[in-house]
């Protein structure tokens, strides 16, 4: 029990070290980045469920940690590592991740501490319907007073569960569909936010990628297409952000997972990996690829971009020297050391940080409490209007060149957006923006050293105005 609290209090006390050097850099009085910092609201509970023949008492949290916007957004996972450090530190985290892509949510975050294999789907149900109408009764849940998402541990069932004892508890609520993310498409989810998170890591170091003088100092050229990649972890994001990298013209080196690790030179086929992991039970003795049974060689061997997407810590002093990517970009959450950081950051290492870089699956989440919000699907008011606009313009140019349109070409331009084309044009629009003004912070202000201190300047700025313009300190 004591390794997990030190564990957990040292992940908290990362993010708070990584909030006073940004700090530094900012020119707010130091009540305003005492109240940015502190978390407003913790919930701690304890509550019975029947499970089998016996009562258990499960222990649960939530926590408020900003409230200069709301509602509060963030996930609930299920795990037994959970406890209140924890839960506050990645509350905090949601709160500077919000703030950096212009997503209007304070943070939060909750967590229920439970072994999700020990119960059956029927026992995790009342488990989960059991810790939301605690939630209801404390007032730490509503559309617009905090919307929880999936997390570790929680998919889009968890959060229809949540919906439907919400709304039975508030059934006048004509915006209950809102007070939940991450829910299937029946229950007023939005197409694209399974593989948002993957696909804001590969916008995010895409955008990196594009700037010649940045890669320069690199030793590598701009653009994504070419350069050699290694994903660690294949679960939803990992696969994703693999995906995206494979259609963009990188070549994918190397694929990590907890069974081990794959290396080729030659290029790897994400999906071929996949049938073979699926056939076989694990990525090793992959057809042409070297194959390594401690999957930590993997993050050492050579690449020029290294994306750790599965665990925490993974990269720490102990093997930090040894990687050799040039770019690292945090698709999990906290994947490097303060100790990693600092000897990557002496080794010229590009890092992108998870503060911004993971942050694809709270923006889709943005788009889907607002669809919930309006009731209307993206793309029901303007897909007919734009295909007949574009048919109109077919129709002048094929009379003014006198030439025919192949059906190709035709099917190509008259298409409309379709929801799914409009969330991942918005989440890319965010992306893109976002990673601009950190890298204006990082380049054009003094004294900040590297993306993740910029990262959290640029969070800090955000909420320190939205304070200011609150009034809460004449």
């Amino acid at each position: 029990m004591a390794t997990e609290n030190t564990e957990n209090n040292s992940f908290f006390q990362s993010v708070q070290r990584n909030f006073e050097k940004a700090a530094n850099h900012t020119n707010f009085d130091r009540g305003i980045l005492d109240q940015i910092k502190a978390c407003n609201s913790i919930l701690r509970i304890k509550f019975p469920v029947k499970i089998g023949e016996k009562i258990e008492v499960i222990e649960a949290y939530r926590v408020q940690h900003s409230h200069h916007k709301l509602p509060c957004k963030g996930g609930i996972r299920f795990s037994m590592e959970v406890d209140q450090e924890e839960v506050m530190a990645l509350a905090a985290l949601m709160t500077y991740k919000c703030a950096i892509v212009n997503v209007p949510f304070g943070g939060g975050k909750g967590g229920i501490k439970i072994d999700t294999k020990k119960y059956s789907v029927f026992e995790l149900e009342k488990i989960t319907r059991r810790y939301t109408s605690e939630l209801c009764k404390k007032n730490f849940i509503g559309p617009g007073i905090d919307v929880p998402a999936p997390d570790y541990g929680t998919s889009a069932r968890e959060m229809s569960w949540i919906l439907d004892t919400y709304s039975s508890l508030f059934p006048n609520d004509i915006n209950a569909q809102a007070c939940v993310t991450g829910k299937p498409i029946s229950q007023g989810g939005v197409r694209g936010r399974t593989e948002a998170t993957g696909l804001g890591v590969f916008f995010g170091v895409r955008e990196a990628c594009s700037f010649k003088e940045d890669m320069e100092k690199l030793g590598l050229s701009s653009g994504i297409g070419g350069k050699r990649v290694i994903v660690q972890g294949l679960g939803n994001v990992g696969y994703h952000t693999a995906k995206y990298f494979q259609e963009a013209g990188a070549k994918l080196v190397g694929l990590i997972e907890f069974d081990g690790a794959i290396y080729d030179e030659n290029g790897l086929d994400v999906d071929a990996v996949q049938a073979h992991r699926k056939t076989t039970g694990g990525i090793l003795n992959y057809p042409g690829a070297v194959s390594y049974s401690d999957p930590a060689e993997g993050l050492e061997k050579s690449c020029d971009i290294l994306i750790p997407a599965a665990l925490e810590s993974v990269i720490d002093k102990h093997n930090a020297d040894r990687i050799q990517a040039k770019i690292i970009g945090e698709a999990a959450n906290g994947p490097l050391t303060t100790e990693a950081d600092e000897i990557l950051h002496a080794k010229g290492v590009l890092v992108i940080p998870d503060i911004y870089l993971n942050a694809g699956g709270v923006t889709v989440s943005y788009f889907e409490w607002l669809k919930n919000l309006s009731h209307v699907r993206y793309g029901r008011l303007e897909k007919r209007f734009s295909e007949n606009m574009y048919q109109e313009l077919i129709d002048i140019i094929e009379s003014t060149t006198e030439k025919q349109v192949s059906n190709l070409e035709r099917k190509m331009i008259l298409r409309g957006p379709d929801e799914i084309d409009l969330v991942h044009s918005g989440l890319e629009d965010t992306m893109i923006g976002s990673y601009r003004e950190i890298r204006d912070i990082y380049v054009g202000q003094q004294g900040v050293e590297d993306l993740r201190t910029a990262a959290f300047v640029c969070a800090i700025n955000k909420i320190g105005v939205a304070y200011q313009e609150l009034g809460i300190f004449p």
